[in-house]
């Protein structure tokens, strides 16, 4: 490899951990914002749906304005987002100025995921272990931010989303001085829609709605209702957090290195089974280390379900079949974070949590649908 490629590579792990940091914040923020101002349960849930709004509109922006800005330029525009978006945190608790921070943050984490790939994938010698490299760099900030977040809100909650709008500027910076390509050039092909008649890629999109629906309720809801239900002390709960992405750091890196499934349908159902088992679990107890286990347990069954999933539409993984499936999945970690605010609101927020074991259902009904396929 070439110090070109190799400087190119390493720009993407960088930058890729600090998003990591930056967008698995999110959840700890929310709850120190809601602490702080005070609002209902619904506006929670909306503010992460935002978010995820904001995620799903990049991967369009991400594929349309390379073409007519250049690729560096999107990247820089789009991107600055997390400071942007954390600065408006730090500044106001007006709930219309929130939701567009939080759809700003969205955004960013969405470009800087798309600006990553290209950036790995395009200059590793091993595309495979590439991958699985960036995106135990993004764990690696993820297990981080409850650290630094909770030991700025020490001081004040301000502090702590100012440092993240810095870590913001810092990510820009390095995408500043990264030399990226021109404007993106698209090539006339016929586009093959064939996949559109495919039970085997819609069963697999309904798999990956749930699975994002299940995963994003818990990633931004959990330190919220480990909190306002006193399971876990309200210092505590944000280290919940590293928990999650410990375990998915951990599941990750033993599939990709240790473990490989020989039988990826079948592991997919297995791994759908033991997430539906363990939110239910997480869902009845009232105590602080069995919550922890629980945590822990789920997010090791889950990690491997989106990659695996991925990986099992096979030939019919094209640009445009991920244009559509991804998407769409997507859609489940917009829509399912609402629904928990909304019933929070009304019911209580453990009425709330306790709907997201519609889409773990889900993930097992669609898994073994799958699994059946030929």
């Amino acid at each position: 490899m070439n110090e070109q490629k190799m400087r190119l590579r390493n720009a993407g792990f960088v930058t890729f951990f600090f998003s990591g940091i930056c967008a698995i914040s999110s959840g700890v923020v929310v709850s120190l914002l809601q602490e702080q101002y005070g609002f209902a349960y619904g506006m929670t849930g909306t503010l992460l749906s935002l978010m995820s709004i904001g995620n799903l509109l990049a991967g369009f922006l991400t594929g349309v304005l390379p073409g007519v800005l250049g690729l560096k330029p999107s990247v820089l525009l789009l991107t600055v987002g997390y400071t942007v978006g954390y600065g408006i945190m730090g500044f106001t608790g007006a709930e219309v100025l929130l939701a567009a921070a939080f759809f700003l943050v969205g955004i960013a984490k969405g470009s800087a995921m798309n600006a990553c790939t290209i950036l790995v994938s395009d200059n590793s010698a091993d595309r495979t272990r590439g991958m699985n490299l960036m995106h135990s760099c993004y764990a690696c900030g993820a297990l981080l931010c409850p650290f630094l977040i909770a030991a700025a809100a020490k001081v004040s909650t301000s502090l702590a989303v100012f440092l993240l709008a810095a870590l913001g500027v810092v990510l820009w910076l390095v995408y500043l001085k990264t030399p990226m390509g021109g404007k993106v050039q698209s090539a006339k092909a016929a586009i093959d829609w064939s996949f559109l008649r495919s039970y085997q890629f819609w069963l697999l999109t309904g798999l990956l709605f749930c699975q994002n629906a299940a995963e994003q309720s818990v990633t931004g809801w959990m330190v919220t209702y480990f909190k306002g239900s006193g399971i876990i002390a309200g210092t505590l709960a944000a280290y919940t957090v590293t928990v999650m992405w410990g375990a998915t750091l951990v599941a990750r890196l033993l599939i990709a290195f240790v473990f490989p499934f020989k039988a990826p349908r079948k592991a997919m159902v297995v791994m759908a089974v033991f997430c539906t088992a363990f939110y239910f679990a997480m869902m009845q107890t009232h105590s602080q280390l069995p919550a922890i286990l629980l945590l822990f347990a789920f997010a090791f069954s889950m990690a491997g379900m989106n990659p695996t999933a991925v990986a099992s539409a096979g030939k019919m993984t094209s640009v445009t079949s991920m244009g559509i499936m991804l998407p769409v999945a997507s859609s489940g970690a917009i829509l399912m974070p609402w629904v928990i605010g909304r019933v929070a609101e009304g019911a209580g927020l453990a009425a709330g949590m306790a709907t997201n074991i519609i889409p773990c259902v889900g993930l097992c009904v669609f898994a073994v649908l799958v699994a059946r396929e030929r």
